[in-house]
């Protein structure tokens, strides 16, 4: 658990891996295969047939505040529960302007149908809210203030976990205590870190929040990306690198790629896994489980956190399985050792209110040792309604055999400055 001395952190020092994706270097992302789930090394390496043995995210609901989500994919039919589009441009939440929102949410609870993404909580939900990117603004007039609404409105739902694959170089006051109300309303807010650590390092929001978990990346390797933004605030780490995703909007070939956003992802569905075993619990006693099965070094000295990966890279087989990692106290956050309200266990704490037509008012366990980082050889959002498509079965077809390595993380690289480009940008 986080306590006050916050600033306790373990200064890692190997080196990270050196290759960027083509999409920080302007190319275009490498097109994978038909199948896409052959090219999710991170499900095999964190043992997901294992735990969808006994955890599917059943259950739970996730809201995806992004570029909208495509309810009609193969991978998604069935999944995609009434949101609301918080940007008050062209369309609705089912418009994904980007196909980055879309992707954000096959990540999490995709059914794998026709080759597509399989998800790590096939079986949890998504609500989708839809904010502007700085593309989008300069293409059209957008609700200012849609990121601070959609959180908001993704509060005031039935949803227990809330996805911010996003971020902005500024801090918003509004979109601050609109984070301290999920908290204490019982909601996980899971964001990106961000992509620029090699272009200045500077805290980006709503990661940089108290009441957000900021989600670091790391390649197959465990190894903290290079790109990952790293200080402070960092709470946890997820694979990021060699994914595939949606290649644009167009959602009709799936690319490899990486960034914070992915690992954002992951992790929300992690919480959605260990949620949905223990529905009883509160958001901190998730959280706590999360933070207290990470993967870390060997190296890592008890009490200490990294810059660079936060508690550690997110395991949720370790408590699926091996039950590693205590709750805790269910009403002290472990995020900022505040108590919370809590409300019932595992739901909203009050009855959730729909998501408004228009922009609503402005008003410790001991650390896992290296080998738990190898795997064995033998190895309105408060309706349930469905948007469009049918039901989709999920699968469970997978291999096993590749390893997350052990936990490294990036060297410090000098801070530089830099032009800003965009407000608001995809992680």
């Amino acid at each position: 658990m986080i306590g006050s001395d916050r600033l306790r952190r373990a200064l890692l020092g190997a080196t990270a891996a050196t290759a960027l994706t083509a999409a920080l270097v302007g190319a275009a992302p490498a097109a994978v295969a038909a199948d896409a789930r052959s090219q999710q090394w991170y499900l095999d390496a964190m043992r997901a047939e294992e735990i969808w043995k006994k955890s599917t995210g059943k259950g739970i609901k996730v809201a995806v505040i992004d570029t909208g989500v495509d309810p009609n994919t193969p991978s998604l039919r069935g999944k995609v529960l009434k949101g609301w589009d918080a940007s008050e441009t062209k369309g609705d939440e089912t418009d994904d302007y980007r196909g980055h929102g879309t992707s954000m949410a096959e990540l999490i609870v995709g059914s794998g149908a026709s080759g597509g993404i399989r998800g790590l909580a096939p079986d949890a939900r998504v609500i989708p809210y839809r904010v502007s990117d700085t593309e989008l603004q300069n293409e059209q007039t957008v609700n200012a203030f849609d990121m601070r609404e959609a959180i908001e409105a993704a509060v005031d739902s039935d949803a227990q976990i809330i996805n911010i694959s996003m971020a902005s170089d500024y801090s918003n006051t509004q979109t601050r205590e609109a984070l301290q109300r999920a908290t204490a309303k019982g909601k996980l807010v899971f964001a990106g870190a961000g992509n620029n650590a090699k272009e200045g390092n500077k805290p980006q929001y709503p990661a940089a929040y108290p009441d957000a978990v900021a989600v670091a990346a790391t390649d197959r390797n465990g190894v903290v990306a290079d790109y990952s933004q790293h200080g402070e605030y960092i709470d946890l780490a997820a694979p990021g690198n060699e994914i595939p995703v949606w290649c644009d909007q167009n959602l009709k070939s799936y690319c490899t790629d990486e960034g914070t956003s992915i690992a954002t992802a992951i992790a929300s569905a992690s919480a959605a896994l260990i949620w949905s075993a223990h529905p009883d619990w509160t958001a901190n006693q998730v959280l706590r489980v999360m933070f207290e099965s990470a993967a870390r070094d060997d190296d890592w000295k008890p009490g200490t956190l990294s810059n660079y990966l936060g508690h550690g890279i997110v395991r949720p087989n370790a408590h699926i399985s091996r039950n590693i990692g205590k709750p805790g106290d269910p009403n002290i956050s472990p995020l900022t050792n505040k108590r919370t309200d809590g409300g019932a266990p595992g739901s909203t704490p009050s009855p959730g209110t729909s998501a408004p037509s228009a922009a609503p008012s402005s008003a410790g366990s001991p650390a896992p040792s290296a080998s738990d980082l190898t795997q064995a050889p033998d190895g309105g959002p408060t309706s349930d309604a469905v948007v469009a498509g049918s039901s989709g079965s999920a699968e469970d077809g997978g291999r096993t055999g590749l390893v997350i390595g052990a936990v490294a993380a990036v060297a410090v690289v000098a801070a530089v400055g830099f032009v800003l480009v965009r407000r608001r940008r995809t992680t």
